[in-house]
Order: C-alpha cells, then sequence, then structure tokens
C-alpha cells in the first residue's frame, strides 16, 4: 500500500504501528519520527509562523474572512505517487489542509480514481485512540492496531488508577493556555489530560474546540498550575512566547506563579498534536501537577527537552 498523510497525528500513528516503509509522502508540518522528516512534502502552508503570536492570529483571521487557503496541497506529487490511501483531518481548517479541498482533488483527478481518504476528527483521547483502529482497519493492520492501543491503555491506565481517588482538595486548579496573543485555554482532549493526571481543568470544556479566554477569568480562576503550550510551537519558540505573560496584570499575584508552577510545554510534540504521544503528554502531565506520586519523565519528556518552567 502507498499512503500519503496530510496530518502529523496521522503519520505518527502510521509510524508507530510499523507502516512507515509505506508511507510515500507527508505533510510540511510533520517532523516525528525522524524518518519523516525524510519524505516529500505534499502539502506548504500560506502563513508566515515566524512572526509574533499575534501576528499569526491575524494572518489566519485574514485568510479565512477572505475566503484564502491557509494551506497549499503539491497537486503534482500527489498525482504522481498515485497513493492508495491519503490520511488526512476534519477537526480544524487552521491546523492542516481542508478536508473538502483533498476530497476535491481525489474526484477531479484519474490518477487518483482508485485513493480512498481517510479523514480524523477526534475531540476526545478515546477517539485518538479509535482513530488508531480506522487507521488500522484502512491500511490492513487491525489486529496491530488493537495490540497497540492496547498498551498505550495500559500506560493510561497507569496514571488514572494512581490519581482517581485523589480528593478534590488534593486536586490543584489547572489552566492550559494553546495561544498567547490572543489568549486561547486549551479544549478537545487537553482538559480530559488534566483530570486524569489528577488536576482539576478550568475555562475549557472536554471535547469543545479551543476557545479565547479573558486574562480577567484567568485571574478569577487563579490556576495552581499554569500551563502554557502554543499550537505549532516548539520548547525554545513557546518559551519566548510565554514571556509576555510576566506583562500582564496581576501576573505575579497568580497561585502558580507563586508557587513557581507555571510550566511551558512543546506544543509541537505534545498536547496539541492529537496522536499516540497524547499518552506521553498525560504521563508529563502527571508530573507537573504531582511531583510526589509521579517521578520526573526522562528522555524525550525530561526537562529542557519537552518542558521547562517559566
Amino acid at each position: 500500500m502507498r499512503i500519503v498523510s496530510l496530518i502529523s497525528s496521522g503519520t505518527e500513528i502510521l509510524f508507530a504501528m510499523g507502516l512507515g516503509q509505506q508511507v510515500v509522502a507527508v505533510s510540511h508540518e510533520c517532523d516525528y519520527p525522524a524518518a519523516a522528516l525524510q519524505l516529500p512534502r505534499a502539502t506548504r502552508s500560506w502563513i508566515d509562523s515566524s512572526t509574533p503570536s499575534g501576528e499569526i492570529d491575524q494572518q489566519v483571521k485574514h485568510c479565512l474572512a477572505a475566503g484564502q487557503p491557509l494551506y497549499d496541497i503539491n497537486t503534482e506529487l500527489i498525482c504522481r505517487l498515485a497513493p492508495d490511501l491519503i490520511v488526512t483531518q476534519a477537526q480544524c481548517d487552521v491546523c492542516a489542509v481542508h478536508y473538502a479541498d483533498v476530497i476535491d482533488l481525489v474526484k477531479s483527478r484519474s490518477e487518483l480514481r482508485g485513493t480512498h481518504v481517510l479523514a480524523l476528527n477526534p475531540q476526545s483521547l478515546a477517539e485518538v485512540l479509535a482513530d488508531v483502529g480506522r487507521v488500522g482497519l484502512a491500511t490492513g493492520a487491525a489486529d496491530e492496531a488493537t495490540r497497540f492501543c492496547a498498551r498505550l491503555n495500559e500506560r493510561i491506565k497507569r496514571v488514572s488508577t494512581t490519581t482517581a481517588h485523589l480528593p478534590t482538595a488534593e486536586r490543584p486548579r489547572v489552566v492550559c493556555l494553546e495561544w498567547i496573543l490572543p489568549l486561547m485555554a486549551a479544549g478537545n482532549w487537553t482538559p480530559e489530560l488534566i483530570e486524569l493526571a489528577g488536576g482539576r481543568s478550568g475555562l475549557a470544556t472536554p471535547g469543545k474546540h479551543t476557545d479565547y479566554v479573558a486574562w480577567n477569568d484567568i485571574r478569577e480562576f487563579d490556576p495552581e498550575v499554569l500551563l502554557v503550550s502554543p499550537c505549532g510551537f516548539d520548547l525554545a519558540r513557546s518559551r519566548r512566547d510565554a514571556e509576555l505573560l510576566r506583562g500582564l496584570p496581576g501576573f505575579a499575584e497568580l497561585g502558580a506563579v507563586r508557587a513557581s508552577r507555571v510550566f511551558v510545554i512543546d506544543g509541537n510534540a505534545y498536547l496539541n498534536r492529537s496522536g499516540p504521544r497524547l499518552v506521553e503528554s498525560v504521563e508529563l502531565l502527571a508530573h507537573l501537577i504531582h511531583p510526589g506520586l509521579f517521578a520526573a519523565p526522562k528522555r524525550e519528556l525530561a526537562e529542557g527537552r519537552a518542558w521547562s518552567r517559566l
């Protein structure tokens, strides 16, 4: 089977299930595992992500208001590769190529007459795991998908078994910011991950898209743990943007700040990407929220690699 993945989470699922050799092209954002970096890029972005986050937000709003695409599909590359399967997404028009554009491409080109399109659209951790199963079915690897999901669920269970019986008083208030200018509180699966890790998620609704949040609402909620995880940014870029929070009125008075519990996380690799590394995200959050119950993670999840203190 020849597979093109137009979404980074799909690429991670495919490689994690041992299907990497069947992937013939990926999106411009697919950077994990390292082998994915060697594959041809089937998309590109029209957004200049090197600009400040406020400017990025304005670029996105301008394109959406004007009906202009945020991403471009390399039509000729995909037609030349003639994949059996395209894995894409129908979740967020800001995050990756538009689902309708992929469907239109497949319908309009004779080279893609036999191409199947699988769209991922998870809103929760359970749906992310269900997508692993859907990828398994679409690629003829259903048994491997089942085994892989079982391993992931076992790791989640090791965390939830420890946190499940924590009383409310021992569950700190947690806010996770997915964007800085303007402020946005992480939705979708992130509130669920926080709860699994033993926190009380605030200002975002599980299963609902990330939305804007007022700074005064954050001050009123007074998080005891504040997570800063800008979507699409690595740790170094996230740390630079997180510094902007220091200039907000009352920032120094937040409980999380006074307790030195403001953590910057590589949101590009964790939390914001709806793939298998959401399980690593749960394990990381468990340590950040309850360091007395969960040892500091090592290797890729170690401090300085996946996260740092602000």
